[in-house]
């Protein structure tokens, strides 16, 4: 990845890809969620903690591959009587469905199950060697295949499911006799079949077991997970005039009839009500947004903003931390941080809530009906009262009350002519430096 960053805190769909893994364990019911990280990156220890506290985390100290990953969590699984499934932290797309699937062959079939793909160019995976009844035989790794083993395009992608006292005992007999030194978990396979132990294929989509490696399989896989939050959006009843154009998190939640249109980036946090319009070029960042509002374009909301129905938020318009109540306006050039609006309130190009003294926030309120005339900037902490009027290009400093109209600005001084004999001045003045031409 060249990045001071482990490679499975890296983000696909606004979350780190380890969660990914967690999140399908969890989908799908596991009693127990163990995370394996290396010694050498305790940035992962401490993201899997918070996640699910330290008795859930085992370490692999040297690395010395998948097999020995696996041996790591024995300690923390002995007495442990059931299947156990392993994921990895950096094959984000992998659905709880697929992994539900192998526990089901699992139970149906028993011995080993594993997760195969076909893939289009199998080269650098490891391949799944079947006997002649297609029962799986063998997992063989790229570099230690034959010419004959690497024309297969069935692939390993690494998931399996065993008995969890099955898999111990396998392991326990792994050897690291192969070109890169390591303990394989893959070799179990060929272990257990000579134990007795069938081993049994779930085929899945190669998109959907891709693993990262490098920052370009990462967009790969950003690309994968947005044309599936897309279509899951559209299938839903949300209508994307330009699919490719919207970006989506992990959490995005847009309701029904909601119309999106092209360049809109979704951040983690977002929910968006039934019939709202977002239009071309808008940024939301764990935000809410009411039934039927209308939004944008250009315009950016940031955690902690909450808009009720028919909201109405213009071109570069900013908001943070504030609450519009239903019918409320800000159609254009504002920044409305901190700040609570009340119902079908609406507020002048070039409002601006002065939230910030530049150590604490502080909060603006505005009533119900509140008409806030255009340029105004509302010193915070301050009160508009419902139905209040602000002149255009006031700065609101004290309270206003109810049904009142606020001014605050310097009078407006006339000079007759001052015009007129400023420009006579100048062009004397510019009359009297230019050259004579010489005679």
């Amino acid at each position: 990845m060249k990045s001071d960053q482990p490679k499975v805190l890296h983000e696909v769909g606004g979350r780190a890809m380890l969660d990914w893994a967690i999140d399908a364990a969890q989908g799908v019911g596991a009693e127990r969620v163990l995370v394996v990280t290396g010694a050498h990156a305790p940035e992962v220890r401490a993201h899997a903690a918070r996640r699910l506290g330290d008795a859930s985390l085992a370490v692999q100290d040297p690395p010395l591959g998948t097999g020995h990953a696996v041996r790591a969590a024995e300690v923390a699984l002995a007495g442990f009587d059931g299947d156990v499934a392993v994921l990895y932290g950096d094959a984000p797309l992998i659905q709880a469905d697929r992994v539900a699937e192998l526990f089901a062959a699992r139970a149906q079939r028993q011995g080993i199950a594993v997760l195969g793909f076909r893939a289009r160019d199998p080269l650098g995976y490891g391949r799944l060697i079947t006997d002649a009844s297609g029962q799986l035989e063998r997992i063989v790794e790229e570099k230690d295949a034959s010419e004959a083993e690497r024309a297969v395009d069935l692939c390993n992608s690494g998931v399996l499911c065993v008995d969890a006292r099955v898999l111990f005992q396998v392991l326990s007999m792994v050897k690291n006799d192969n070109a890169k030194g390591e303990y394989y978990l893959t070799d179990i396979v060929a272990l257990g079949r000579s134990a007795g132990f069938a081993s049994h294929i779930v085929e899945a989509d190669e998109a959907e077991v891709l693993g990262v490696n490098s920052r370009v399989e990462l967009a790969q896989a950003e690309a994968l997970f947005q044309a599936r939050a897309r279509r899951a959006a559209m299938e839903a009843g949300v209508t994307l005039i330009d699919p490719s154009s919207v970006y989506f998190s992990h959490d995005t939640e847009i309701a029904s009839d909601v119309v999106i249109e092209p360049n809109v980036f979704f951040g983690c946090g977002v929910k968006v009500a039934k019939g709202a319009r977002i239009h071309s070029f808008c940024h939301f960042e764990r935000a809410e947004i009411g039934e039927g509002a209308q939004i944008g374009p250009f315009a950016r909301f940031r955690p902690g903003a909450k808009l009720g129905k028919k909201v109405k938020i213009g071109n570069f318009v900013e908001v943070k931390n504030s609450t519009f109540g239903d019918g409320a306006k800000a159609s254009h050039l504002a920044y409305i941080g901190d700040a609570d609006v009340g119902a079908r309130a609406n507020l002048g190009a070039g409002t601006i809530t002065c939230n910030y003294d530049g150590f604490d926030k502080h909060r603006t309120e505005i009533g119900e009906e509140a008409f806030i005339g255009s340029d105004t900037a509302l010193v915070a902490p301050v009160k508009v009262g419902a139905r209040a009027y602000t002149g255009a290009g006031s700065v609101i400093t004290k309270n206003v009350s109810d049904d009142a109209l606020a001014v605050a600005r310097g009078r407006q001084m006339e000079l007759e002519l001052w015009g007129k004999r400023f420009r006579e001045k100048k062009t004397a003045q510019r009359a009297a430096s230019k050259p004579k031409e010489s005679e």
